[in-house]
């Protein structure tokens, strides 16, 4: 499973994708944020553009 959330601004503060973490850890094979951004890839989470979702 690979849960992706999608903000507009903010994206320093997932707590959707934190708290579904929580409940499904054993299930998750990685965590992805789609944002406003440029790519990045912290701990555990990676943040996409929004012109790369298309590669998911």
């Amino acid at each position: 499973m690979c849960p992706i959330e999608v903000k507009s601004s903010g994206y320093k503060s997932h707590s959707s994708i934190d708290a579904f973490s929580v409940k499904y850890s054993s299930k998750i094979s990685k965590k992805i944020i789609i944002y406003t951004k440029d790519y990045q890839k912290d701990e555990n989470i990676e943040f996409l553009p929004i012109y790369m979702t298309q590669f998911l």
